[in-house]
């Protein structure tokens, strides 16, 4: 349907939406914060509530795995069984205890590497997926430039020292931000622990989160721990207080629980809800009925987050064909609304027609 909307549009309006009706500006000054860098973003838009050296290039240790368990997911075929490579779960620091021989599938892996940060999962998931470690590193990189991470280098598939690798807290805040729309990813990363079952033969396991955030706070959502000397202490999260969500992303941190707690109290101290705007009186043409046109709209409009007072500018893109035909039915969705913010598309909404036209 997409791409009949393109090539057929005839309406395409781009306008900065008026988000008004403000809430009074909190007068809480934001935390002093021991990170070398960091971001709070609005998951919603994109939008930064707080920054520090935020497009500073650094080592990110193994938060990189937000990555490589993305794109072990989007691989598919996630519960077949199989015997790990052997060369790739020889690899230094943290594990889940992978062994040679060992039966594995990919979503197990994908949890290895969330919960207890299995480098040994990291390296045997990038062979599963992609052949070997450098290929897997290409669709890394790939993938990264679609999220638009414009600073980042991946040269690890575990997040362990590797020359050149690194991002910046923003990109790491985009890439939280693309992997918890992902149902499985929002699912792993926010158990404290899991139970699963994996080994030769396979037998069950339990293992544990690294994240403490998940047991110190119950809005807290995941995300992922890392470190490493070079990378000092990292964390990606997020939180979800009365339906709205933030991410927060520190590196080099060594107050980094504290630091997020402070944040996320600061940013969402003073939330409200407004409304984007949306276009009134909107009417496409019909062919084969009594009426010439017939009206659409949106049924449920989009609601932003004015954070502190302040609230992202969106755009908006209303995308139509230039006709229809009847018979038409009233609910019908006949095209899309699409808001944007900068680079980021935050939603597309259906345009429904508000009456029935019949044939004549």
């Amino acid at each position: 349907m997409k791409q009949r909307f393109l090539r057929l549009t005839a309406m395409l309006l781009s306008l900065v939406t008026a988000v008004c009706l403000m809430p009074a500006i909190s007068t809480e000054a934001a935390p002093e914060i021991s990170a070398k860098a960091c971001v709070l973003m609005d998951a919603q838009t994109g939008y930064l509530l707080y920054a520090k050296n935020a497009d500073e290039k650094r080592p990110m240790a193994s938060t990189t795995k937000i990555m490589t368990v993305l794109l072990t997911l989007e691989s598919g075929d996630l519960d077949t069984p199989f015997v790990v490579d052997s060369d790739a779960i020889h690899v230094e620091g943290s594990s889940m205890g992978l062994q040679e021989g060992d039966i594995v599938t990919k979503r197990g892996l994908c949890i290895g590497m969330l919960l207890p940060s299995g480098n040994d999962a990291a390296n045997a998931a990038a062979v599963a997926v992609s052949g070997s470690v450098p290929a897997f590193l290409e669709k890394m990189n790939a993938r990264a430039a679609e999220i638009g991470m414009t600073r980042t280098c991946f040269a690890s598939p575990s997040g362990l020292d590797a020359e050149g690798h690194g991002a910046s807290a923003y990109d790491m805040a985009l890439l939280a931000r693309e992997a918890l729309q992902n149902p499985e990813f929002a699912e792993i990363c926010s158990q404290p622990s899991m139970t699963l079952s994996y080994g030769n033969p396979p037998y069950a396991r339990t293992l544990k989160n690294t994240n403490k955030l998940l047991t110190m706070d119950s809005t807290i959502i995941g995300v992922k721990t890392g470190f490493t000397d070079a990378a000092g202490r990292c964390l990606v999260s997020a939180c979800e207080r009365e339906g709205r969500r933030l991410i927060c992303v520190t590196l080099f941190d060594r107050n980094d629980w504290a630091d997020h707690e402070a944040l996320y109290d600061y940013g969402f101290a003073n939330a409200a809800d407004v409304q984007a705007e949306v276009p009134q009186d909107l009417t496409i043409p019909v062919e084969g009925a009594a009426a010439e046109s017939v009206g659409v709209y949106v049924k449920t409009p989009l609601t932003l987050t004015a954070w502190n007072g302040a609230c992202a500018k969106t755009e908006m893109q209303v995308l139509l064909p230039p006709f229809l035909t009847a018979p038409l039915k009233k609910g019908d969705a006949v095209g899309e609304i699409v808001y944007t913010c900068g680079e980021i598309e935050v939603v597309r909404l259906p345009l429904c027609l508000r009456e029935d036209a019949e044939a004549v």
